[in-house]
């Protein structure tokens, strides 16, 4: 049915994937799926980086791929392939761009009741659903 599942997480969230992920990984299961899991980091454009030291963004960038390494040893079980993912930039283009370069045929995103700190993620999943031109799994919690 799939072969390949992009899942789109933030390790610091939980919210972001604990719900998604058993989905993702009974669907990578029923069909010997690859599980691309996608983190996005924040973009320390020049605007903001002038206020951190030079290597802020490399430090940044490392700790984000530790952290998801991390999680996708902790939460994927050995039987699926997966492959963990860093970006930097806008979450949706950089999501939506991901799921085309591994070839997605379905990407797994989490949605839960937003609060004020929510409001970009729930758009963020928005404009993936509209913008993806293959199947979207929107997990509500």
């Amino acid at each position: 049915m799939f072969k390949n599942i992009l899942l789109a997480v933030d390790v610091l969230q939980p919210g972001s994937w604990k719900r998604a992920l058993p989905v993702a990984l009974e669907l990578c299961k029923a069909s010997s799926a690859t599980l691309n899991v996608i983190t996005v980091a924040p973009d320390l454009g020049p605007g903001i980086s002038v206020y951190f030291p030079a290597d802020a963004n490399e430090k940044m960038l490392a700790d984000t791929k530790l952290k998801l390494r991390e999680f996708v040893e902790a939460n994927i079980p050995a039987g699926v392939k997966a492959k963990d993912i860093v970006t930097q930039g806008s979450i949706y283009r950089e999501i939506l761009a991901m799921a085309e370069k591994v070839g997605a045929d379905l990407v797994v995103m989490a949605s839960h009741k937003p609060d004020v700190s929510d409001y970009l993620l729930g758009a963020n999943a928005a404009h993936v659903v509209r913008h993806f031109p293959r199947s979207v799994l929107v997990v509500r919690d």
